[in-house]
């Protein structure tokens, strides 16, 4: 066989070829209706592939990379430049849009032409490749001559949407991405010649706007447009920016629309926070959270304003219930704490709701109402503490035939929001004891409804303050449910021993010092049928337990007694002093002040009550002599026998003693043990502290329980210095040190 040679191809030949398609390129590319037919493509394809395969001289690759990028310049000169100079605002993004379409088809067609080049000799020569040839031409000749007038342009068009036009988003969105693609991906061009003209014209419409609202709308109307242009420019990003502006263009809205007018907005008279708080406005205060959690200190003003509200509510409750008490306008005194703690129940649970549901459970916010509650709730209310209120509240709740029967649920709901009010309380120290002492009465008289519910509020009361805040009324409830078992021993050392018998029904019970009240202790003489139970329980119980001592707290018995009247026999429920003092008359019909007080060993204030109780309250079981609703020493006192009564059982009560002023004693001297057990403790453990930190950690520790007052602290200091448990340093007179 013959063997052919390929013909070389001259560059001049070549290039002619390669112009005369380049040439058509351009026509097809400016629409008209041509195209390149199969035979064309391969010549012009193998005229270049053969151009650049040649053997040198003759291998022309480097011309032709020139020739590729001089085709693409000449098309963007003759063509491109001259087109977008004739246009201008919408009709020039338009044109741009088109023309960058164009360049990219043309760049494509080039692509499979010089496909070779593209291949080999870009690596070989190590210059940019073809398509990036293409993107520079269009970038250096196109995007910089024009991208001042497309940015302006563009900008134009955004501000056209804000004020409610209908614009061609697909344009926007095509020329905003060209930003994207002058950069390859990289966001340089789009921020710097776009994204920061864009964002200064947006605080620009939104400074305009926000100045205008803000004289012209109320705080909801302004929130709601405010709230709308967020969405608005949420969409826009979504549909032609960059998803990376969003924060940007968010952030400059609220600068000008919410940070710039805050106080304005939030104290605007008859709209404000205040006002929407006071009108109940939900779905306002809402918007009010969703809009000003997102700015720095936003949500911190609405707290503080929500606290000063809730505070202030707080207060009217507080006035409302010393209005009720000057004005005596309650039937009864149990009422009044009622009152104050339910609405007190009442506003906790209203506010929040709110917090909840207009504040997304926000902590800032439950710190304020917390804040707003400790405000009032630390209020004196007509002469009371919450403190006080709250443990009869509870108290009456608790006990049997209290002011209303309520459910389980019911109960366990009101005991949450108890707890939930004592802990706002600074002195909680001072329900402690006022609901030991009324704890204690439920539990001794039997007036508790159901011990579960009282094991239930110390649970929650443990859980919230602590196991030290509830070990003494646990104590109590624990001494309670051991009643029922001593009493079965009891009862079984009496049946083996007949000669203990009282002969009578006795029931004991055995209370542990340290968990009960503190009760005053006497030596009543007691009638004979009850010491000879007495004196049976004694030896019992030191059988039982060898190495504790019984006091008798005799004020807290209860005895039932059988009172023989003319009428009829009706059986009388009595306190341990008022039966002892009603079995002399068994003795004697008539007994004198002196000689019963002689009798009984009894102090004259709880004699009097005694007296009073049976002889000028409701129930007189005896005549006094002279009459009268008070007992004096030199008065006298004769059974009635002609009481009687339409019941057959009645509970004769004693009048009540205001213990309320020794409960508070209680608690100052229980603070002065806690003070020193405290500084005692931090000493201890420092060994060496200046006067200034002691006080500051013990008042940090106490805090849980009560706010203790810092001259209190300096006078139990001196106390303990006294008595030689801390020192001052001799060099340093404010610095103590413990003494081990």
């Amino acid at each position: 066989m013959e063997e052919t040679e390929e013909k070389t191809i001259e560059l001049e030949e070549g290039m002619e070829c390669v112009q005369k398609g380049l040439n058509k390129l351009k026509i097809i590319i400016e629409g008209e209706p041509e195209s390149f037919t199969s035979d064309e493509y391969v010549m012009l394809y193998t005229t270049i592939y053969n151009m650049c395969t040649q053997k040198a001289p003759h291998d022309y690759s480097e011309q032709l990379y020139d020739k590729y990028k001089e085709a693409v310049e000449d098309y963007i000169i003759t063509i491109v430049l001259p087109s977008l100079n004739k246009k201008h605002d919408e009709f020039l993004l338009k044109e741009l849009e088109k023309r960058w379409a164009s360049h990219k088809l043309m760049v494509k067609w080039l692509l499979k032409f010089f496909r070779y080049l593209d291949k080999f000799f870009i690596k070989r020569a190590e210059v940019p490749a073809l398509n990036e040839v293409g993107l520079s031409c269009f970038r250096d000749l196109v995007y910089h001559d024009v991208k001042g007038r497309v940015t302006d342009a563009v900008i134009a068009l955004i501000d056209q949407e804000r004020e409610g036009e209908k614009i061609d988003r697909v344009l926007l969105k095509n020329v905003i991405d060209l930003y994207i693609d002058m950069g390859k991906g990289r966001m340089d061009y789009y921020v710097n010649d776009f994204e920061e003209a864009m964002l200064r014209d947006s605080a620009c419409h939104y400074s305009r706007k926000a100045s205008t609202w803000i004289v012209e709308d109320s705080c909801p109307e302004y929130m709601l447009k405010a709230e709308e242009c967020l969405q608005k420019e949420r969409d826009r990003v979504s549909h032609y920016l960059h998803s990376s502006t969003e924060t940007k263009l968010l952030e400059k809205m609220q600068n000008q629309v919410l940070i710039t007018y805050t106080n304005q907005l939030l104290e605007k008279e008859d709209s404000g926070c205040r006002a929407l708080l006071k009108d109940e406005k939900v779905e306002d205060l809402t918007r009010m959270y969703s809009l000003f959690h997102k700015i720095p200190k936003g949500i911190e003003l609405v707290a503080e304003i929500f606290k000063q509200h809730v505070a202030a509510e707080g207060m009217v409750v507080v006035q409302q219930a010393a209005d009720v008490a000057n004005n005596k306008t309650e039937s009864s005194g149990g009422s009044q704490e009622q009152d104050f703690v339910k609405k007190a129940f009442e506003l906790h649970d209203k506010y929040m709701v709110y917090v909840k549901g207009c504040f997304a459970d926000n902590s800032i916010f439950h710190k304020a109402l917390k804040e707003a509650f400790e405000v009032f709730c630390n209020k004196s209310v007509a002469g009371s503490s919450t403190a006080e209120l709250l443990a009869s509240y509870c108290d009456n709740t608790l006990k049997k035939g209290g002011s209303e029967q309520l459910s389980d649920d019911v109960i366990e709901d009101t005991l949450d929001k108890v707890v939930k009010l004592v802990t706002y309380i600074s002195d909680k120290d001072v329900f402690a004891e006022f609901y030991r002492k009324k704890l204690s009465r439920r539990l001794l008289f039997d007036r508790s409804a159901n011990e579960e519910h009282e094991r239930l509020i110390l649970s929650k009361l443990k859980q919230q303050c602590g196991g030290q805040f509830t070990s003494k009324m646990e104590g109590m409830v624990t001494d309670l449910s051991l009643v029922k078992e001593n009493q079965t021993h009891f009862q079984e050392y009496i049946s083996n021993n007949p000669a203990t018998n009282p002969g009578i029904d006795m029931t004991v019970t055995v209370l542990t010092t340290g968990f009960w009240p503190s009760y005053k202790s006497c030596d009543l003489n007691l009638p004979v049928e009850m010491a000879k139970g007495v004196e049976s329980f004694k030896e019992f119980y030191q059988k039982k337990m060898k190495h504790r001592k019984l006091t008798w707290i005799f004020s807290l018995g209860q005895c039932n007694l059988n009172g023989k009247f003319e009428q009829k026999t009706i059986e009388l429920i009595l306190g341990t002093y008022q039966a002892a003092a009603l079995l002399l008359f068994n003795a004697s019909d008539k007994w004198s002040y002196s000689d019963m007080k002689t009798e009984l060993n009894l102090a004259d204030d709880d004699l009097v009550r005694v007296l009073a109780s049976v002889s000028c309250a409701k129930y007189k079981i005896l005549n006094k002599e002279p009459s009268g609703r008070t007992v004096s020493s030199t008065d006298h006192f004769e059974f009635n026998s002609q009481f009687t009564d339409k019941m057959r059982r009645i509970r004769v009560p004693l009048p009540p003693v205001d213990d309320r002023k020794k409960m508070v004693e209680e608690v100052g001297k229980d603070r002065r043990y806690a003070i020193d057990a405290c500084l005692v403790r931090i000493m201890k453990a420092k060994k060496v502290l200046t006067h200034q930190q002691l006080i500051l950690e013990c008042v940090e520790q106490l805090s849980k329980m009560f706010k203790p007052d810092v001259k209190a602290i300096k006078k139990r200091i001196e106390d303990l210095i006294t008595r030689d448990y801390l020192e001052r340093d001799l060099e340093n007179t404010n610095t103590y040190k413990y003494i081990a």
